[in-house]
């Protein structure tokens, strides 16, 4: 290959780069970065004349990354690392900066939210994005500084605590309860076809394969408010479900599985003070709470249905 010539990095090129790595379109990528496509494809035009290398190619389905540009991501991944860590901390040397928070919808929508925006009124410097979508977020392509999953990561260079261990009960209206109680086949509120693969929608169709589900949406938040109207029992976290005060718990002749709850961050972010805030903010948060999300917590009456 005939040696081309270079010129010096510019840090808005690679910013783009790692953009369109992340994203794998030039219009997500504009999008997240607020600019337009052309000026993506000219940022990534002029990285690849700085590096004398082609970066990514074209597929039907979006833009990949080539050998060099999958070896090139790494040392970009570094440099949007070091800006970020320049960008962060307060005047008086305290957390400050942007960190990113994913986490399950109903997680996110019944626990998290309000309570981390509690974390940015005490830290002035400290802004906090929580995200509540489904998609599947990577630590390593940095989509984002924490998440929060159901299940023990296996992937990456990654540290993971187990945070709580997540109980599941039935709730329905006193009505609804009352009914199965007194012999009356349960009526179920559950996820609809596109979340039909979670965990909680796989046991509950396996145990119940012939029961039917009156309503189905795509979230537990959603689902308790189903339930509220009598429509049917939903198997709903302790924290959703006991904090509900319109719902009651229904006991059934199964005992629902427990999950577990994971904060996982990069390993290199373990010395970043903004980082490092709130994950041990998400640490002691979900230590004093325990309690709302085990079986045992709940003041709302029960019915036992009978065997």
């Amino acid at each position: 290959m005939t040696e081309q010539k270079r010129t010096g990095l510019d840090w808005e090129d690679v910013r783009v780069f790692i953009a369109l790595a992340r994203h794998g379109s030039m219009s997500a990528a504009a999008r997240a970065l607020g600019i337009n496509h052309v000026t993506v494809s000219r940022r990534i035009a002029a990285l690849e004349e700085s590096l004398g290398e082609r970066l990514v190619e074209r597929r039907p389905d979006g833009y990949v990354l080539t050998p060099a540009g999958t070896r090139a991501l790494g040392p970009a991944n570094g440099m949007e690392s070091w800006a970020e860590l320049l960008s962060r901390g307060g005047g008086d040397g305290g957390p400050g900066g942007l960190v990113r928070v994913n986490a399950p919808p109903t997680l996110s929508q019944a626990f998290l939210v309000e309570r981390v925006a509690a974390l940015v009124v005490e830290e002035q410097g400290l802004d906090i994005d929580v995200a509540t979508d489904v998609r599947s977020v990577s630590l390593e392509r940095r989509e984002t500084d924490i998440a929060l999953r159901l299940a023990r990561p296996q992937d990456g260079d990654l540290i993971a605590k187990q945070l709580v261990t997540m109980d599941f009960g039935f709730f329905g209206s006193e009505a609804c309860c009352r009914r199965i109680a007194e012999g009356g086949e349960p009526i179920f509120v559950g996820f609809d076809e596109v979340n039909a693969y979670l965990p909680e929608a796989v046991w509950l169709s396996r145990t119940f394969p012939r029961s039917r589900i009156a309503v189905r949406s795509s979230n537990q938040v959603s689902q308790s408010a189903a339930a509220r109207t009598g429509a049917g029992i939903a198997l709903l976290p302790f924290y959703v479900g006991s904090a509900d005060p319109k719902l009651r718990r229904c006991m059934l002749e199964v005992e629902p599985p427990s999950r577990e709850v994971w904060m996982v961050m990069r390993r290199q972010d373990r010395k970043d003070i903004t980082i490092r805030r709130v994950a041990d903010y998400l640490e002691d948060l979900f230590y004093r709470e325990r309690h709302i999300f085990m079986s045992g917590h709940s003041s709302l009456p029960i019915d036992r249905a009978k065997p």
